[in-house]
């Protein structure tokens, strides 16, 4: 028969009686207004022809329907909404199939739960991410989940926003089954099902739940949500499910979806959904054709090479690795494998993923090695001589076109660039410590990059799954011009009167997982000790300048590593350290300094003025192209709370009463 077409994005074919429904709204399938209004009308079709004894509704390419349309948000409703068209759904007199052929996410899984039946694709994925967003499923995803899984596991699901894929959603009883054939399977099961009870999730009773393994659950998603509303809403409203009617909890569940809708929290979080979508856009840059990358070479195996090296792995690139001799080379080989090994026990790569990553590895003593690479990584000593001078010895190895990409962190990548014979092809790739966990890379765009070289080095990042925000030359680029903004901010109250763990308390209660103080410790206080000593001569002798942080260096307190810092570890644990309380007292008693004390409020006001200052300070100079790349940076980079928004964000929010 004949394609029958409902909406723009929905279309159908009537196949042994069964009206095959397919969505195709390019590139995730959203619901939109079109898509709600589409289904409406096929099961409008479908009441009103005796010919037709059941649906199947399906998602056009590898996703089944990817979520409500986020666009919508904060505009106008337009009717149908999700809800009536899922209500519909699952009242509705003929058996509906899902035929879940790749992710149904938020109200693409809450459609789903509506359906008589789901068969899942062997790529099938489910999941409810919305507290990912700042909010709680709300067109009955908190109701319908625990009826078909159980409290507890719809509490992890939907309190963590995890997905689930095809497998452990038949195992849960999530999905009916899995079939290489998806649409076939479930119009089987639709027409099996004609006459038959039809299994109504909304209507089934909640199983009951064990108490402790309940409160394990809900605690386990209260403990990451660090102060986030919308988790510890998704944990209240599940539980509901089990002492509330379908209709009480689909109620409760509308209103505090709304609510939370209208939050400064999920206004943060959709802000960094966007941002996140525009990052590493440049303009006129996608008229530029990428260079193919195949082979990645990678100087130095240390914690930041050998990161890299895994990652390019892990993402289907030859790695040359190159040491200064062969028995680093050897350990660098050993220090990836073990990396790797990890990957495979925490369950993120299998056993035969990981031999395959080792067969893609080489790792030398050999410089020559790399002439195979197209793309080389410089991850050697922060020192403007080494990286210049193995920079000076690549230009006589690699291709013409291959590209030179240095991690320096504070170097002027303009000066390395100026050392090699083709400056055009050199490129910044500033990886975050570990670089095979961390997301963020700041890719910097040196004064002679060729656009094309640009354009390969955001492709190759995006390859390896990891956020690339573009910066251009600074000292220390986007995040570490801003921390270090931040940090000089923290040695004022210092001086002022604040102490460290104030400080970092205060940053905790914010939703920082760690304060900076903290952070200083367990990176390790001799670099940035260094960094200062280099710039000693060219300071500005008027501007204010804390000798703190230098005295807790000159005292041997280097960090974690060498079990005191800004802070003390006995047996591992961080402990204030009165003795860091003297040191701070004695260098403003030398200054006439009378200490006053801090608010968490003021401490924090502080500290967000001064990140805000240096981004604006960074838009005014160019070196970044939005104010929401830089809140990238500091989320992914630096741990500022996503649910914050970044600092850009909240700088256009109303006063935040919540830090006093």
């Amino acid at each position: 028969m004949a394609e029958i077409r409902f909406s723009e994005s929905v279309s159908a074919r009537l196949q042994d009686g069964v009206l095959v429904v397919t969505i195709d709204n390019p590139p995730v399938n959203a619901l939109s207004a079109q898509v709600r209004s589409g289904l409406m009308a096929a099961l409008d079709h479908a009441a009103g022809d005796p010919a037709i004894v059941g649906l199947v509704i399906t998602g056009a390419g590898k996703t089944f329907i990817g979520g409500a349309d986020i666009r919508e948000f904060g505009k106008p409703p337009v009717e149908p909404m999700l809800p009536q068209v899922i209500e519909r759904i699952e009242a509705f007199d003929k058996p509906v199939i899902s035929a879940v052929n790749g992710a149904a996410l938020g109200g693409g899984c809450e459609l789903a739960l509506a359906c008589h039946g789901r068969i899942a694709a062997e790529m099938a994925s489910f999941g409810l991410p919305e507290v990912k967003l700042g909010l709680v499923p709300g067109a009955g995803g908190t109701q319908r989940l625990p009826r078909l899984i159980g409290i507890v596991a719809a509490i992890d699901l939907i309190g963590t926003g995890r997905t689930a894929k095809a497998g452990e959603a038949v195992a849960l009883g999530l999905a009916d089954t899995i079939a290489a054939d998806a649409v076939a399977a479930a119009t089987t099961l639709a027409q099996e099902s004609v006459g038959k009870p039809l299994h109504r999730t909304g209507i089934m009773a909640v199983p009951p739940a064990d108490g402790v393994e309940l409160n394990a659950a809900e605690t386990r998603v209260l403990a990451k949500a660090r102060g986030q509303a919308a988790p510890a809403e998704a944990v209240r409203l599940v539980k509901a499910a089990g002492q509330l009617d379908l209709r009480q909890g689909l109620a409760e569940e509308r209103s505090t979806f709304l609510q939370l809708r209208d939050s400064t929290e999920s206004a943060a979080l959709r802000h960094v959904f966007f941002a996140e979508r525009a990052a590493g856009k440049v303009e006129g840059l996608d008229q530029v054709s990428s260079r193919p990358i195949k082979t990645v070479g990678v100087v130095g195996t240390g914690l930041m090479g050998s990161g890299i090296a895994v990652s390019a792995l892990v993402s289907g690139y030859r790695v040359i690795a190159l040491e200064q001799t062969e028995e680093a080379a050897a350990n660098g080989r050993t220090r990836i494998a073990d990396t790797l090994d990890k990957t495979v026990r925490s369950g993120r790569l299998g056993t035969e993923g990981r031999d395959d990553c080792l067969a893609r590895l080489q790792t030398t003593a050999q410089a020559t090695d790399l002439a195979a690479a197209d793309l080389v990584i410089e991850a050697v000593f922060d020192d403007i001589k080494v990286k210049s001078e193995l920079f000076r010895r690549l230009d006589g190895i690699v291709t013409p076109g291959a590209i030179l990409a240095t991690n320096t962190s504070y170097l002027d990548p303009d000066a390395i660039a100026a050392a090699t014979a083709y400056p055009s092809r050199v490129i910044g790739l500033h990886f975050f410590s570990p670089a095979n966990i961390m997301r963020l890379v700041e890719v910097v765009d040196c004064a002679k990059t060729a656009p094309d070289v640009l354009s390969t080095a955001l492709a190759f990042v995006k390859r390896l799954g990891k956020l690339p925000v573009v910066s251009g030359v600074t000292e220390g680029f986007i995040g570490n011009r801003i921390f270090s903004a931040y940090r000089r901010e923290a040695e004022f109250m210092l001086e002022d009167g604040a102490l460290p763990e104030e400080i970092d308390a205060a940053l905790e209660a914010y939703g920082f997982p760690m304060g900076i103080f903290a952070v200083n410790d367990m990176a390790g206080l001799e670099i940035a000790w260094a960094r200062r000593k280099r710039q000693a001569a060219t300071r500005d002798p008027a501007a204010r300048y804390v000798e703190i942080a230098d005295r807790i260096c000159e005292a041997g307190r280097l960090g974690r590593k060498s079990g005191r810092g800004w802070y003390a570890y006995p047996n591992g644990e961080r402990t204030v350290d009165p003795d860091v309380t003297a040191l701070i007292e004695a260098a403003r008693a030398e200054k006439g300094i009378t200490p006053r004390s801090f608010t968490a409020g003021e401490i924090m006001s502080r500290l967000l003025s001064a990140m805000r200052d240096e981004g604006k300070a960074l838009l005014a100079q160019r070196i970044v192209a939005r104010a929401s790349d830089i809140d990238l940076v500091m989320i992914n980079g630096y741990g500022f709370p996503a649910h914050k928004g970044g600092p850009m964000f909240t700088a256009e929010q109303p006063p935040d009463k919540s830090i006093g």
